[in-house]
């Protein structure tokens, strides 16, 4: 198919040089969709429905030279059964074939007679053995191995926005991105109109994600962390735990309406017109009229700004028809652009800079109190304000918690362009500013949003999916829950579910089909041993195939990584692609939400849980760290562990 693409010969089949610009264009393009990824093969299953009809399905449709199918996209209506079909429901297959791979040579096949009586059901060796495979590099994609309660939320309608709250190991990262390679296949005109966006907590975890949609044939989709999207001025600060947590609070969306409304004030001159040897007055108290009427309605400061000239103009227009005179819309144009009008627009409406006005903010108290009046209280104010008044905005010690607020004022004064559907990763982190920002990125379209309450690691993590769902503007989305896990092994998601009790009371505890429970072990020895343990540890890990993850707290990271390099063990940052020789990882805990390791070997809990703010917190940051091993799992301590974990 790409050869034939290649082949095409486009020369002189088209009226102009212009057209044959986009032609060719359209041509690269199509020959770019069709490239191979090494290793990946292009069918992994097979339906033979009743009567005899075959279908091997794969990732991306194939067509033979005379455009008869050869391969059948996994996304397709025809392809739906392979998902989902079952002995109680088999919708029409007589028989369903998964194929094996290594290294992208086909090694095995197996078949399942779902209409034969005979045939008793069994579980997969095939997909449990994909499901078992070492992980090394990025993320892969599961499009072989979707499961049926998987496969619904994959193939739910655009229309509505859906939430999915999934433990850990149950694939609602890989199902959010399934999801909109779905999307794309079945709305690809209005979503390549609109765009697609996917929204990931950290620069690491989209690295480790990357490649999932190119596997799938999708090229198209922007990746992108909160801070991407609010990039609006230069990060150089860090807030303290309560400062971020206040400036996230949704009630700064309300200090921050006022203050962009501050500025506007009632006209105390007529406005006076002059045309030609004519002269129209519009007088102060009816300007002030037009200005209220503006601000009583909601409408965004500079879609107001821009309206209050034309609305000027217009009164001018009234008093003119009045005089005899028959103006048309090309004299209320030229009205509008008046010196005279400009004056009164710049004094009454002046034009607000986002950055500035946030400057101004916290940089001076007066104007913080009397916008904030009502709203925060004193000490909250004190708490958001800069140390030292900033002197410009290029100068000021912006943090990231400083970009939403500065992308909140953006928006109130211009609209955020709307995409048609974006993937909110992770969403139990964000700040209620944080979900304003993203939601307005999809006010028109639909959202899948992912996550868990129980690895909710900021002071401000949600408390519930509804709470997070009205501040992203999607009250009405479906909640979908996923507690059938994949990737963790049954004993170390027992073991982590231990601590649901005290981090996330209302959630149901995660099972497990891993038929393997895993390498699992807790370690105690004394702290002056403990970093030679934990390089032991990781030593006995690499004896195993797959990635191996060292995570430790953040303070102990330098420690170990000086010990590592002292035992001639090399390892890597987060999101480094792994090679020969390099499969260990050096994983600071705050960076571990979203990526996993064949064998992670976990060092002191104690420390992960004291690095924290308060002991929910720093329980839930250990949660997340279990939870990122695949096939085993090494715990080694100094310090007691939670008493939850200690029998």
């Amino acid at each position: 198919m790409r050869e034939d693409a290649e082949s095409l010969d486009i020369t002189d089949v088209t009226a102009n040089w212009v057209n044959a610009e986009v032609l060719r264009a359209g041509l690269d393009a199509r020959i770019r969709s069709l490239a191979d990824l090494a290793h990946t093969p292009l069918f992994f299953g097979r339906l033979d429905y009743v009567p005899a009809r075959t279908f091997y399905i794969g990732r991306r449709h194939v067509h033979d030279a005379e455009g008869d199918p050869m391969v059948i996209d996994w996304r397709a209506p025809v392809s739906q059964p392979f998902y989902r079909a079952s002995k109680k429901d088999p919708q029409d297959i007589a028989l369903r074939r998964r194929f094996g791979y290594a290294a992208g040579e086909l090694t095995a096949y197996e078949d399942e007679h779902l209409t034969d009586p005979s045939d008793a059901e069994t579980g997969s060796r095939l997909l449990q053995a994909e499901i078992e495979r070492p992980r090394v590099g990025p993320m892969r994609d599961i499009v072989a191995t979707i499961q049926p309660e998987q496969d619904e939320i994959v193939r739910a309608g655009i229309e509505g926005s859906l939430c999915v709250q999934g433990a850990p190991g149950t694939g609602k990262t890989a199902v959010g991105l399934h999801r909109v390679a779905y999307l794309l296949y079945t709305h690809r005109e209005r979503l390549s109109r609109a765009g697609t966006l996917v929204v990931g907590p950290n620069s690491s975890f989209l690295h480790y994600i990357e490649q999932v949609l190119p596997a799938l044939g999708e090229m198209s989709v922007r990746q992108a962390t909160v801070t991407d999207l609010v990039a609006h001025v230069p990060v150089r600060g860090e807030d303290g735990a309560e400062a971020a947590g206040i400036k996230g609070d949704a009630r700064m969306a309300q200090v921050l309406r006022r203050a962009v409304r501050s500025g506007v004030s009632m006209p105390q001159e007529p406005c006076v017109v002059v045309r030609g040897s004519r002269r129209w007055r519009v007088p102060a108290d009816e300007l002030a009229s037009l200005v209220e009427e503006l601000l009583s309605r909601d409408m965004r400061y500079g879609a107001a700004r821009e309206a209050l000239p034309q609305r000027i103009a217009h009164a001018v227009l009234v008093r003119m028809e009045q005089a005899g005179e028959a103006p048309d819309d090309r004299v209320q144009d030229a009205v509008a652009r008046n010196a005279a009008v400009k004056a009164v627009v710049k004094t009454c409406w002046p034009a607000v800079d986002p950055a500035k006005l946030v400057l101004r903010l916290l940089s001076d108290p007066e104007f913080l109190a009397e916008q904030a009046e009502g709203i925060l209280t004193e000490a909250e104010q004190q708490a958001i304000l800069w140390a030292k008044p900033a002197r410009g905005v290029k100068s000021a010690p912006w943090s990231a918690a400083d970009a939403v607020l500065v992308d909140e004022v953006d928006d109130l004064v211009r609209r955020t362009p709307s995409l048609g559907h974006v993937v909110l990763d992770e969403a139990q982190d964000l700040s209620p500013m944080q979900y304003r920002a993203v939601g307005r990125r999809c006010s028109t379209g639909s959202m899948t949003v992912l996550g868990d309450i129980a690895q909710g690691t900021t002071p401000w993590a949600t408390a519930s999916w509804e709470e997070a769902l009205r501040h992203l503007g999607k009250p009405a989305a479906a909640v979908e829950e996923l507690t059938l896990g994949f990737r963790v092994p049954r004993q170390v998601i027992a073991y982590a579910s231990r601590l649901l009790p005290e981090i996330a009371p209302e959630l149901r505890e995660a099972t497990s089909v891993r038929e393997s429970p895993g390498d699992f072990s807790v370690r105690a020895c004394p702290a002056p041993e403990l970093d030679a343990a934990v390089v032991e540890a990781c030593r006995e890990a690499l004896l195993h195939e797959g990635s191996v993850g060292l995570i430790a707290a953040d303070a102990r990271v330098p420690a170990l990584a000086v010990a590592l390099d002292a035992a001639g063990l090399p390892h890597l940052a987060p999101g480094t692609e792994t090679g020969e020789g390099s499969r260990l990882t050096l994983v600071p805990a705050t960076l571990a939400k979203g990526l996993e390791y064949d064998y992670v070997v976990l060092d002191e809990p104690a420390a992960i849980i004291d690095a924290e703010p308060d002991i929910r917190t720093g329980l839930r940051r250990l949660y997340v760290s279990l939870t990122r091993a695949v096939s085993g799992l090494a715990v080694l301590h100094a310090a007691p562990l939670p008493p939850a974990l200690a029998s």
